[in-house]
């Protein structure tokens, strides 16, 4: 998990949460990308770095029901983190939810979803 090991709180803390966000979800575009079996570890790394990056926002956000709602979106990654093969209608529902943390986010859904 070394991928954003120079990402400091600090640095991290000055993006808008809607940027943070943005980032997390760059991160689950790049694991869907690689949920063929033979990417599964580079999809594996690439949860490890969704996992990082939620827990830098969970840690720089002083909004406890964000907080909240981060920790139970995180146990979703985690699960897909230490799936055996890849759930790729698992991984979908958890990037939606990701997007509908914040409005701009959200923009990024297709309409209807």
């Amino acid at each position: 998990m070394s991928h954003h090991a120079g990402l400091s709180p600090e640095r991290w803390a000055g993006f808008s949460l809607d940027q943070q966000v943005l980032m997390i979800a760059n991160e689950m575009h790049r694991a869907a990308k690689l949920s063929a079996p033979d990417g599964r570890e580079r999809a594996r790394n690439a949860y490890a770095r969704v996992l990082q990056l939620t827990d830098l926002t969970i840690e720089v956000n002083p909004c406890r029901p964000l907080r909240r709602e981060l920790l139970r979106w995180r146990d979703l990654v985690a699960a897909l983190y230490v799936a055996p093969i890849a759930e790729p209608g698992a991984h979908a529902a958890a990037f939606r939810a990701l997007l509908r943390l914040t409005p701009e986010a959200s923009k990024q859904l297709a309409p209807g979803r």
